[in-house]
């Protein structure tokens, strides 16, 4: 088969981070983390994906502000063509940062906000103060003209309080709201009973496609892709327009603190590491990619949907619920026909 080019790439810079979230897949705290990689490894990183494609790249983390080098890493993406967008909490934004993140051409960023209210946001973040951070953040980066964008991590903390969120975001002024459905890996394992249904996750699904409609921003679901399965239920586009749900591996990839690479930072399977291969040796060579890349080898109802093409399930979600990644979606209602 034809190997398609990456067009996201998610690199967690660093692991450190200065909250302690109920769902972070990576179990991230302030560290340290020993063999995180060098600026120079950071530079040589981005010129092999450079040799390979111009994906956009997501500095994430951990916190990735707590790099002294972000600034460099982003320009030094910028200089070869990248689009490079950050994703940092939002309390180390300051009148002097935005300035920065500004100069650096970071062209978006994102800033989490799990809850309406500063009870509920602080709780699931493990940080009193966090969201007075995130606020206070995204108030200096408007101020300096950043684009931003809100994501919010859908559990059973926090179901009922998604439109009040949408709201909140609307208010701030984001560009994007952007829905992660939980996965079950790194501190969510242990949220496992906070996970919704799987009939919830279809409600939530078919809402964010009501809410689309009347919205000036955009909204989206991330690690949902039975939504593209709501879609064409709905007949909001024809097949031949979509591409498979979930694109981890196919034109996806994540990239660890030391380097790891993963078809998605939620399916702790490596993939190849980048100091002993790099990465365009490892997106076309890697056997879990090749794997992915052939839906009809899914199993159980994924294997068989007719909306497999489109969607294909999560497989983060399927290896940390059965511990097998080609196992067949654990939250879609859908029966295939």
């Amino acid at each position: 088969m034809n190997v398609l080019l990456p067009n996201l790439i998610a690199w967690e810079i660093t692991r450190s981070c200065n909250l302690n979230c109920k769902h972070c897949r990576a179990k991230a705290s302030l560290g340290p983390y020993p063999g995180e990689l060098s600026t120079q490894e950071c530079f040589k990183l981005l010129d092999d994906i450079a040799a390979l494609a111009k994906p956009i790249i997501i500095l994430t983390g951990g916190e990735p502000m707590l790099r002294e080098d972000i600034y460099d890493i982003a320009k030094h993406g910028n200089s070869l063509g990248f689009k490079v967008v950050m994703a940092p909490c939002g309390l180390l934004i300051n009148e002097k940062t935005a300035r920065k993140i500004k100069e650096a051409n970071i062209q978006r960023i994102s800033v989490s906000l799990d809850g309406a209210t500063e009870e509920l946001h602080d709780l699931i973040r493990g940080f009193n103060g966090a969201f007075k951070g995130a606020l206070r953040g995204i108030k200096y980066a408007k101020e300096a003209g950043i684009d931003f964008q809100i994501n919010t991590t859908v559990s059973k903390y926090n179901l009922k309080e998604i439109p009040h969120i949408l709201d909140l975001a609307q208010e701030l002024g984001a560009s994007v709201f952007d829905l992660f459905l939980l996965v079950p890996t790194g501190r969510g394992k242990e949220l496992v009973d906070c996970e919704i249904s799987a009939q919830e996750y279809e409600e939530v699904m078919n809402w964010v496609y009501d809410k689309s409609k009347d919205s000036h921003l955009r909204i989206k679901l991330t690690c949902a892709p039975h939504y593209n399965r709501v879609l064409l239920q709905r007949e909001e586009h024809p097949s031949n327009s979509m591409t498979k749900g979930c694109m981890g591996g196919v034109t996806f990839a994540f990239i660890s603190h030391i380097g790891k690479v993963q078809i998605c930072g939620f399916l702790e399977i490596e993939c190849g590491d980048i100091r002993r291969k790099t990465f365009p040796y490892i997106w076309e060579n890697s056997e879990v990619f090749k794997i992915i890349r052939k839906i009809d080898s899914y199993c159980g109802r994924c294997g068989y949907c007719e909306y497999r093409k489109v969607c294909g399930g999560c497989r983060a979600r399927a290896y940390g619920i059965t511990g097998d990644y080609l196992a067949e979606e654990p939250y879609c209602v859908y029966e295939p026909k």
